[in-house]
């Protein structure tokens, strides 16, 4: 059974720490970048997310956001993902991800997601 709650890392050494579901499925948490993200302001950042209902889906959907905890920019990543079970029964999370940082005026909207 498939359930977010737990200490998950990622294969570019990210942590992302889940607490207890509530019984809407909803959970929060936080995030830590890896050596990977290669950026030293990156802070230990909170995230919020839903995943759909275990008892109904043995695999669920699950989304989160995160806000990063930035010394000088403004930064929100949404991840949307499956968690799968393999016939061991180890969980695996397979997410996409879109990021967005704050532009300073429309003409710097290109640029600001990624």
């Amino acid at each position: 059974q498939c359930l977010l709650s737990g200490s998950w890392r990622s294969s570019t050494g990210c942590r992302m720490v889940v607490f207890t579901l509530d019984k809407g499925n909803r959970f929060s948490g936080f995030y830590l970048p890896g050596p990977a993200a290669g950026d030293s302001e990156l802070l230990t950042s909170p995230l919020e997310g839903s995943q759909q209902d275990t008892g109904l889906v043995p695999q669920p959907i699950f989304s989160f956001t995160v806000n990063w905890q930035l010394r000088e920019t403004a930064r929100t990543t949404v991840f949307l993902g499956q968690c799968y079970v393999d016939t061991n029964g180890e969980e695996t999370l397979h997410a996409l991800w879109l990021q967005r940082e704050a532009a300073d005026s429309p003409p710097e909207d290109w640029k600001a997601t990624r």
